[in-house]
């Protein structure tokens, strides 16, 4: 990403979802709220799930660590777009936007695969439920989740040292509110088909794949639900994977709606405003599908709020006898 004829580094420019200042402001509170709600969301299903010990299973640890991933998910992103909007600038610098656009892929790619390996769990729960405990150990589980980090974060790697090989100029406007590389490979003033290349390559490996293993697993699910005599047993075995499809449809159908969107448009601002569903809104509903949809989700959040509250009320008390 070296600027040519230039010297020191070069800025680029976000162009943001909108200049008009009244509708900035708008956007201000609403992503302000949202990105609150969504730290604070995934934050307390984090909490609820490392602290109760009825959650201290599989699924659970791999729910853990999708919140936290979402929580740098719209981390990567949010921050900056409000910090923007608030001094009313529009620049950003060769190591934020080279930094911003690696933790987004990296946060986005991890997210992926997650949702892939809840989709196994389910499918060993579902079909092989006496080996269940045996097969998804510890030790696997923390593998999975280790080895999801390493990929992502290798390819994410390639990536950005192909990156910063190309030219820019010095004050090139990004039609995005965040530095994404698809939008930064089009304004590149040297030969980018390497970089091209190897996204495309990559994209459609780390997509294909773990749809194709969310499919499988699904598909023998529902194989196995089939088999099952009683609908009752039909319905509570089930009932786990809800939450897990309503993520896994709302990830990938935000996605393919910002691909068809900006296929049908060539339209940077229908892009841009089609992005706002994947990068934003995604994370902040993850929180709400698992608490509203699980039952022991919900239990745990309701023992985490009255172990707060009784806490509160205790320090309450002795402050008052402290005065007293």
């Amino acid at each position: 990403m070296r600027a040519a004829n230039h010297t020191g580094l070069p800025q680029f420019l976000l162009l943001g979802l909108s200049e008009d200042p009244e509708v900035q402001s708008i956007l201000f509170g609403l992503f302000l709220s949202i990105y609150l709600i969504t730290v604070l969301g995934n934050l307390l299903i984090i909490l609820a799930t490392t602290s109760d010990s009825h959650l201290h299973s599989p699924m659970y640890f791999f729910l853990c660590n999708l919140s936290f991933v979402d929580i740098g998910f719209i981390s990567s992103t949010v921050p900056k777009m409000l910090v923007n909007i608030q001094e009313n600038k529009k620049d950003i610098s060769y190591i934020e936007c080279l930094t911003q656009a690696f933790s987004f892929m990296t946060f986005f790619g991890v997210d992926d695969f997650l949702l892939t390996v809840m989709a196994y769990d389910r499918f060993v729960a579902i079909c092989y439920p006496l080996q269940y405990t045996l097969i998804m150990n510890p030790q696997l589980c923390g593998c999975l989740v280790l080895i999801s980090w390493f990929i992502i974060l290798c390819v994410d790697l390639i990536n950005i040292l192909l990156l910063m090989q190309l030219n820019f100029s010095s004050g090139t406007e990004i039609p995005h509110f965040f530095c994404e590389l698809p939008h930064i490979l089009k304004l590149a003033r040297s030969d980018s088909l390497i970089n091209n290349i190897f996204l495309n390559v990559v994209t459609v490996f780390l997509g294909l794949f773990p749809v194709l293993g969310i499919m499988f697993s699904y598909y023998q699910i529902v194989s196995s639900l089939m088999k099952m005599s009683s609908n009752e047993s039909r319905y509570k075995a089930f009932s786990t994977c809800g939450s897990h499809l309503c993520v896994v449809f709302l990830f990938y159908g935000s996605g393919l709606g910002v691909y068809l969107s900006s296929a049908a448009t060539h339209s940077s601002q229908g892009s841009m405003n089609a992005s706002v569903m994947y990068t934003v809104v995604t994370p902040m509903m993850n929180p709400f599908i698992y608490s509203l949809r699980n039952k022991d989700v919900k239990g745990a959040l309701g023992r985490l709020f009255s172990r707060a509250v009784s806490g509160l009320s205790l320090n309450c008390v002795f402050r008052t006898m402290g005065i007293l």
